[in-house]
């Protein structure tokens, strides 16, 4: 069983945790998580159609009630949500350990990624490219001009990465302002000015200045990519810490490729 305080407990930054939901097929601990949702959790997990989606939403929900309880001490059958004008997920918890939490969540074929920190407004993307395909018409119709050019200009073999490297980093950082889609996707752009560095540049119409912001790409697997956006506080960069776990069985540090970042130093 997992301790129930997590020793960084986001002191110094973001922790990443990441659920390989398909390997979890024990049927008695795939109940036990079902126990900890809500019942407005278990009516919704019923109404999706495929299993691999069912799956995925029961282990999502019953790892962010125990991998939150690992900051507070609030029981995972306790935790309470909401959302805001965007539809971002929010703690709603009044205990004070809660109300300054702060998590963000995403999940692709095969993968559930979470991040928490404390005070810290973030957002975090997963993407699998073996079950999508890069669109370059969406990137035509969405993306800024330094983007589409160069895409253009990425080896036909390569294109597959490069869309879902601006794809992910523009979904983190969407989700790190928590406004989602309400933020135009061509009023920002990203580019990489050295190898394995990021940098964004934000039209000042949105109003918010890219300094403020940390990011890093990796590869958890072959088949994903997964981006993070961070704010940073008092001027000074977040450290990463990377976890993988089995919702309330086991939990382990990683260490996975980093791909590209803004600040070229995370902590696994």
């Amino acid at each position: 069983m997992l301790d129930h305080a997590h020793p960084a407990a986001c002191r110094r930054g973001i922790d990443i945790w990441l659920t390989y939901y398909q390997d979890i097929v024990d049927t008695r601990l795939l109940s036990n998580l079902r126990e900890l949702l809500s019942d407005a959790e278990r009516e919704r997990e019923k109404h999706f159609c495929f299993a691999d989606d069912r799956l995925c939403y029961l282990v999502t929900r019953a790892m962010v009630r125990t991998v939150l309880s690992r900051y507070a001490p609030i029981s995972p059958v306790n935790w309470i949500f909401s959302a805001n004008t965007y539809g971002r997920p929010e703690v709603a918890n009044c205990d004070i350990d809660a109300t300054d939490l702060c998590f963000n969540i995403s999940h692709a074929r095969g993968l559930i990624a979470l991040a928490v920190s404390r005070r810290c407004a973030l957002g975090i993307d997963v993407e699998n490219l073996q079950t999508r395909q890069a669109s370059i018409d969406l990137a035509e119709r969405h993306f800024s001009p330094v983007e589409i050019a160069d895409l253009a200009t990425v080896p036909a073999e390569q294109r597959q990465d490069r869309f879902f490297e601006y794809w992910t980093f523009k979904e983190s950082y969407i989700k790190a302002r928590g406004m989602g889609l309400s933020l135009p996707l061509d009023r920002f752009s990203f580019h990489y000015p050295r190898e394995c560095t990021v940098q964004i540049t934000i039209d000042q119409k949105l109003g918010d200045d890219g300094n403020r912001w940390s990011f890093w790409q990796f590869r958890p697997t072959q088949e994903h990519l997964l981006a993070v956006c961070a704010e940073r506080l008092d001027n000074e960069a977040p450290v990463l810490s990377i976890r993988k776990i089995v919702p309330t069985v086991a939990d382990e540090v990683v260490e996975i490729p980093l791909l590209r970042s803004s600040e070229m130093r995370s902590e696994h």
